[in-house]
């Protein structure tokens, strides 16, 4: 006698697809990318934020570290919004039969 019945062994491989849809959208690369982005530009807007004359006067009066972490930021926040716009579509499902 099998002690997997057919519905049973559905309903596993249903499980198992929900779970892997979550993970392929938990680890899309667009939410990392633009994490890192958003992480990194905050960090570098407040650097530019608080630097002195001297570190503006070396980049030849423009507070080079403010304008790069404004540009990150605004990167991090388009990859953000680019994956919640546009998710990850799941994959479609296979037509599996049990013999």
């Amino acid at each position: 006698m099998s002690e997997y019945s057919e519905e049973n062994l559905q309903r596993e491989i249903t499980e198992l697809e929900t779970k892997s849809t979550t993970a392929a959208r938990l680890f899309d690369i667009r939410r990392i990318i633009g994490g890192l982005f958003v992480l990194y530009g905050v960090i570098v807007t407040i650097t530019g934020l608080t630097d002195d004359d001297a570190a503006i006067d070396k980049a030849q009066g423009v507070n080079i570290n403010l304008w790069t972490g404004l540009g990150m930021l605004l990167l991090g926040i388009f990859f953000l919004a680019w994956l919640k716009l546009r998710p990850t579509a799941p994959p479609p499902p296979e037509d599996r039969t049990v013999e």
